[in-house]
């Protein structure tokens, strides 16, 4: 008998290893494929500079030239023949997308949040096949349908990207780390027009090339049914939570959603959580309100009580209500939640969009978006200038600007990195000097460091991209491409540190959307630059490196409102100090 328990034992090891395993293996593999899709789909609008030489290959817009009877002597500075007027079509083509890439984030943020990721990604994935198959039939006579493909592409990539950023839900204290290399993936994304460019050089056709791409959606479609959850990836992460099709469920295809105790609910409000019942028949959708699970929760934390304390602390933890947390790991609920563990109020989102913090980081992602826009849809034109119609350089620097763009997925986890690590110190730090200091604040007093180095990253940008000598640009490629991953890779996790969960889809897609809309601004600016200021735009250069710098009021203003929340809370509770001071 004795023997036949330790064998039981032995083997009982052997799968708690075997399933550990597996369960790093699936959470490896989720990863990588969300790695994928952003590398590959999401932001491949941004490579337009080497998608536009394409088109001028193939004579897109040239009838615009034709109908005016322009020289070609401009048309030899592009490398092709063609005009000014083509320059600003295509311009034109790049400014709608690009704004509708932003915007489109707002309207797929409130979907996320209201339908889940199902219903946005099946969205997605019919919006960019639609794009693709517009493109592979284009012409150069139908050169118009540039228009809607590049604005449903622009779209399908961002529901794409929304959907993917709750990925990081899954890495716990990686979480920064992973947001912002997802965006790098986004930024590294451009190389895939790239790749369009050179296959097109040595003889492959745009038709050939872009329903090979419509054929991938196929990928997207078996991630959406298959791996991931039909509406969000919690955070904090529930214990035992699981996604996707396990290995004992891959004989009956059934959809393995999130497997949680009633005690693991999601405790924020807004959220939903699917409850998988033990014999596994169907599934429970806990939406905003909740009743029914928090009185299980209450339930389960008096019979605690009850066991531990006797009668009169059931009584007591009977008064707390709902908000009483009772065993689940929230972290993050700390700024909501009292001392006492009675739940705060949850800022609206009204309350949100009109605090100081938000307004400013409006401020800061437009202006410095707007100038790595600017740059992108002028980089063409500029480069055949200094390079006196040279179609050669032009050509080898559009290929070295294209080829920087893809290096964005490895400089924008250095960004992650650096709030990961200086939160650790700054915890440390506030655990000695303000006990009383929530998670949600200390992480916001780690991120001001990384939004001063994105501002200073975009004055060196401005700087250097003023300057018009063709060498300088390989310094100008580099800056540009870390910019915009601390950019975005910071917007993402500032985000989710300063505002509620339940707003998270809603507030990034408004910062995005407004940002948009200044971007529209791009297109002026190139009719400025090409039309009355003859490609000379010294004083609009000026100006840009102003309104760059002056972005560093969104850094200072969340300094200074960390400080004055840490001050208030001392004040507030100035016992916890004195008994923290003691233990030290």
């Amino acid at each position: 008998m004795e023997f036949n328990l330790d064998k039981c034992e032995e083997v009982h090891q052997e799968l708690s290893r075997m399933g550990s395993l597996k369960d790093r293996c699936k959470l490896y593999f989720f990863f990588a494929i969300g790695l994928f899709e952003c590398l590959g789909f999401t932001g491949v609008i941004y490579g337009w500079a080497s998608l536009v030489f394409v088109l001028r290959k193939e004579e897109y817009f040239l009838d615009v030239c034709d109908t005016l009877h322009n020289s070609s002597s401009n048309g030899a500075k592009n490398g092709s023949t063609g005009c000014d007027l083509q320059d600003d079509r295509l311009s034109l083509v790049f400014t709608i997308a690009n704004f509708i890439f932003g915007f489109s984030a707002f309207p797929g943020g409130i979907l996320f949040d209201f339908f889940g990721t199902m219903v946005i990604r099946i969205l997605a994935i019919t919006v960019y096949t639609a794009a693709t198959l517009m493109i592979a039939l284009s012409t150069a006579a139908s050169a118009v349908l540039l228009f809607p493909a590049l604005s449903l592409l622009a779209i399908g990539g961002m529901f794409l990207f929304i959907t993917n950023i709750q990925v990081a839900n899954v890495f716990g204290n990686q979480r920064s780390t992973i947001i912002t290399l997802y965006n790098g993936a986004l930024d590294s994304s451009a190389a895939v027009f790239l790749l369009v460019k050179v296959l097109h050089d040595v003889g492959f056709s745009l038709m050939s090339m872009f329903l090979f791409i419509s054929s991938l959606s196929t990928i997207h479609i078996l991630r959406t049914f298959f791996l991931l959850p039909r509406t969000h990836i919690p955070y904090p992460l529930l214990e035992r939570y699981t996604y996707g099709i396990g290995c004992d469920t891959l004989a009956l295809p059934s959809f393995c959603r999130q497997e949680a105790t009633p005690g693991q609910i999601e405790p924020y409000h807004g959220t939903e959580v699917n409850v998988r019942e033990v014999d596994g028949t169907h599934d429970e959708m806990a939406g905003d309100s909740g009743h029914e699970q928090e009185n299980i929760e209450r339930d389960s934390v008096q019979r605690k009580a009850e066991e531990e304390g006797g009668p009169g602390e059931r009584q007591e933890n009977s008064e707390v209500g709902n908000g009483e947390m009772g065993e689940i790991d929230a972290v993050t609920l700390n700024e909501y939640v009292g001392a006492t563990g009675h739940e705060e109020h949850i800022p609206t989102f009204r309350s949100c969009i009109f605090s100081k913090i938000f307004l400013t980081q409006l401020f800061w992602l437009s202006i410095i978006q707007l100038r790595l826009v600017i740059f992108i849809g002028t980089l063409n034109p500029l480069l055949t200038q200094a390079a006196n119609g040279d179609a050669l350089q032009v050509n080898r620097f559009t290929n070295a600007f294209a080829i920087t763009q893809f290096f964005g997925i490895f400089t924008a986890p250095w960004n992650g990195l650096i709030m990961d690590r200086h939160r650790r110190r700054t915890i440390s730090l506030l655990t000695v000097t303000a006990p009383v200091t929530s998670q949600r604040l200390a992480d916001m007093n780690t991120v001001v460091l990384s939004l001063a180095v994105t501002v200073t990253l975009g004055v060196l940008f401005t700087i250097f991209a003023t300057i018009p000598v063709l060498e300088v640009q390989y310094i100008t490629f580099v800056l540009q491409v870390i910019t915009r991953s601390f950019l975005f890779g910071g917007l993402s996790a500032f985000t989710t540190i300063a505002f509620p969960p339940c707003h998270f889809g809603k507030i990034l897609g408004l910062s995005l959307a407004v940002a948009a809309c200044v971007s529209l601004l791009q297109y002026p600016y190139v009719t400025l630059v090409l039309g009355p200021l003859q490609r000379r735009p010294l004083y609009l250069n000026i100006g840009s490196i102003v309104l760059v710098t002056l972005t560093y009021a969104h850094p200072i203003t969340v300094y200074l409102h960390c400080r004055r929340e840490m001050k208030t809370r001392v004040v507030v509770n100035p016992s916890q100090v004195e008994v923290s001071q003691l233990e030290e």
